[in-house]
């Protein structure tokens, strides 16, 4: 028995096939043997056996034309015709192939590869947001564009930040960091985390005279012998017109008092809690440079000019409070000193300027 679409029963189509199908034989499509379906056939080929288009025998009926003038209809690109497990004849999109990645094109030979890229400026935990040297080295290298400018880290285990050198590096400046450190076993350990750093005596290790723009020399003085001789090798490393950016912990105040005399396992708890995983406390040396008195001395007779000054801890805030008791520690030291240990702070930052003249200090602190 034929189906109603006129192909026998063990031949599947679809719809889309009759309607390709169609001006061939009505008579001659389901019997046995019969030629592959039009459309099916590549384009340019004919049929064999199929009677030519528009000649079919009398008695059929015409095909079905577009009407004069009218635009043929747009089918849309053929389907690709799949065969499910039902029997049924269905059309899916066929899947578009993937494209072939593409290879790295190899360096001619004889010619070096892409170059790495270069290594920035070594990294310096962030301890403190000393907004204070930020906006002085900002200002320095606006009125220097386009050069390059050298920093010097001397004390690099104790360095409260790195100046923002990797953020400036990034925006365009050209800046060369150098770090130094005093060769002690707490500072190696200290200093183990940072490349490129060179640990030795400070009063002998080479440093350029007059080679740097900026030097930072933060909590150093306190934690070292010598330190006036070490101070005068850091300050002949700056170029004239440079800054130095200073932070020492006061020997004059309470907190140095007690830093000076308590024993390392009572110093332990105000060093975790200020300093957290890092190696310490570092010896308590307090020289009297290491005072806001010993350090403004020191500035008078070298020809430096006290650009800004900044307390912390202590009553003038900015640290945090330390282990319980501790700042009750304080007041009790300054009032049974009778005011000569304050705890009105702790540290004190400098800003340092070294003048293009070396006689410009004078001049200006020359009485009227």
């Amino acid at each position: 028995m034929t189906p109603a679409n006129g192909l026998p029963g063990d031949r599947l189509t679809s719809p889309a096939v009759i309607a390709q199908q169609r001006g061939t034989r009505a008579d001659g499509a389901g019997r046995a043997g019969a030629p592959p379906l039009a459309g099916t056939e590549p384009a340019g080929t004919e049929l064999a056996g199929a009677e030519p288009r528009g000649t079919e025998p009398p008695g059929t009926e015409p095909l079905e034309t577009e009407p004069p003038g009218s635009e043929p209809r747009d089918a849309g690109p053929e389907p690709d015709l799949v065969l499910t497990v039902g029997g049924t004849l269905s059309s899916l999109p066929a899947p578009a192939p993937p494209e072939p990645a593409l290879p790295a094109p190899a360096a001619p030979a004889g010619m070096p590869g892409p170059a790495s890229p270069a290594p920035g400026p070594p990294v310096i935990p962030v301890r403190r947001d000393d907004t204070m040297f930020g906006r002085h080295v900002r200002n320095y290298l606006a009125d220097r564009p386009g050069q390059q400018v050298a920093v010097l880290h001397a004390g690099c285990a104790t360095a409260t930040s790195d100046l923002g050198a990797a953020r400036l590096s990034g925006n365009g400046c050209d800046i060369s960091v150098t770090l130094v450190d005093d060769d002690q076993p707490v500072t190696r350990a200290a200093a183990r985390g940072l490349s490129r750093c060179t640990l030795g005596d400070l009063r002998s290790i080479p440093l350029p005279p007059r080679s740097f723009d900026l030097v930072l020399c933060t909590f150093l003085l306190d934690r070292v012998p010598h330190a006036e001789l070490v101070l005068d090798r850091v300050t002949g490393a700056i170029k004239p017109g440079g800054l130095l950016l200073l932070g020492i912990r006061d020997r004059d105040c309470a907190a140095g008092f007690l830093d000076r005399v308590l024993p390392r396992l009572l110093r332990l708890p105000v060093w975790r809690r200020r300093q957290p995983g890092e190696a310490g406390p570092h010896p308590a040396v307090y020289e009297p440079l290491s005072s806001a008195r010993g350090v403004e001395a020191y500035a008078m007779l070298r020809g430096l000019v006290v650009t800004e000054r900044q307390p912390l801890g202590g009553r003038a805030g900015g640290l945090s409070r330390g282990p319980l008791g501790f700042p009750a520690a304080q007041r009790l030291v300054a009032r049974l000193s009778r005011g000569r240990l304050t705890d009105a702070h702790e540290e004190v930052l400098y800003v340092l300027r070294k003048p293009e003249s070396r006689f410009a200090r004078v001049i200006d602190g020359a009485p009227a």
